[in-house]
């Protein structure tokens, strides 16, 4: 990992990053990009991402998209001496992030009381599916559990006509990571006033709901007052969403393309509709390069967007420009590619830092910088069967 230079917003800060899967690492990548110095603290038997994904350098591709830039040091949380090693570690860090059920920790003697006596300056970071203290607080959690819960499965299902599925990407792990990111910044700002951390508590469903722009229309029972859904049509070029209702489209296509109305002096609404359907249908057709079709949007000043498939990302065109995805060591001689930090900051620097670590790979790193142990004290840790290691 690449040490962060003082232009990076976050340089100085230390995370403690017990998390795993999605919602915890989302968090502390981010926190990484931005400058911290993230530290994952792995139990040996590994995050269950490290078995998802392709294999390059012994790190899998879920693993080290949500790992990127963070060091790594395996602990057993059970082995004898392993929670005063951690409570060593959190006097010297800033940040603590895990995603947990909210009982773990405390049943590990790591509870928020306990390391906010150890260091009072610490920000305690705690997702979970359901939050701490209520009637569902040990209820385990996936994503695909809170978007059943929140509705946002059976709305897909209604809305688009088809049986119930899972959404095709984890959107309640990564909005409770962002939001537990906006906590824990504002905690920092806090703390520059009062010298004291807190804890901050987010629940994956609070997350789901309140980042759910379509909530009033479930609640108030007025999804009727919705625009019309966006279309999407096949063009010679290849497949496009427009982000504008039928009605409007086709008085676009008639006004701005000159395209005849085939329903007029049909009394038949039904009949109309799939005349006029069928016409703009064939016009798409006839639009047989992405040339073409950018001018007929433009033309419309209409907003559209190419129904792009994922393995074809790098092709498009801002993504292309902005650098989005980027190519980093692969551990093996060649590289892999991975997300870039979303933040493009006037004044500061941000961005992926390093490659994901191996399970272990920086005990004795850390340990020497965090709390000056020696290559002794760290192999008495790892004869204890505190500390692990891959292989």
């Amino acid at each position: 990992m690449a040490e962060a230079s003082a232009d990076y917003p976050l340089s100085g800060l230390r995370v403690l990053d017990f998390s795993r899967v999605l919602a915890g690492p989302f968090a502390g990548r981010l926190l990484s990009d931005l400058g911290a110095d993230v530290v994952k603290v792995e139990p040996p038997e590994g995050d269950v991402t490290r078995n998802w994904g392709r294999v390059k350098g012994g790190v899998p591709g879920f693993f080290h998209q949500q790992n990127a830039g963070k060091r790594n040091i395996c602990i057993d949380l059970r082995a004898p001496g392993a929670r005063e090693l951690v409570l060593d570690l959190v006097r010297q860090a800033d940040i603590l992030i895990e995603n947990y059920r909210p009982d773990v920790m405390g049943r590990l003697g790591l509870g928020y009381d306990v390391l906010s006596e150890a260091n009072p300056r610490l920000i305690m970071l705690s997702i979970s599916g359901f939050g701490a203290g209520g009637p569902e607080s040990r209820r385990p959690a996936y994503a695909p559990i809170v978007h059943a819960e929140m509705g946002l499965i059976a709305r897909q299902a209604r809305r688009n006509g088809v049986r119930r599925t899972d959404l095709p990407l984890s959107v309640a792990d990564t909005n409770a990571s962002l939001h537990g990111l906006i906590g824990l910044l504002s905690a920092v700002i806090q703390r520059e006033r009062t010298g004291r951390g807190q804890h901050i508590d987010i629940a994956m469903v609070d997350a789901t709901l309140v980042t759910d722009d379509q909530f009033h229309y479930e609640a108030e029972d007025s999804e009727d007052t919705m625009d019309l859904p966006p279309d999407i049509w096949e063009t010679g070029a290849g497949p496009i969403l427009v982000s504008a209702d039928f009605r409007y489209l086709f008085r676009q296509l008639t006004t701005k393309l000159g395209l005849k109305d085939p329903g007029e002096g049909v009394s038949d609404l039904d009949r109309k509709i799939a005349l006029r359907r069928a016409a703009v249908g064939e016009l798409m057709m006839g639009l047989t390069d992405w040339e073409k079709v950018t001018a007929a949007m433009a033309a419309m000043n209409i907003a559209w967007g190419e129904v792009r498939d994922g393995a074809r990302l790098r092709e498009q065109p801002t993504l292309a420009h902005r650098g989005s995805i980027v190519d980093i060591d692969d551990r093996e001689g060649g590289t892999r590619p991975i997300p870039q930090s979303p933040y493009r900051f006037s004044a500061a620097r941000s961005g992926v830092r390093g490659v994901a670590p191996h399970r272990g790979e920086h005990n004795a790193e850390v340990l020497s910088e965090w709390l000056g142990l020696d290559a002794a004290q760290v192999t008495a840790f790892s004869q204890a069967g505190v500390l692990g290691a891959e292989g």
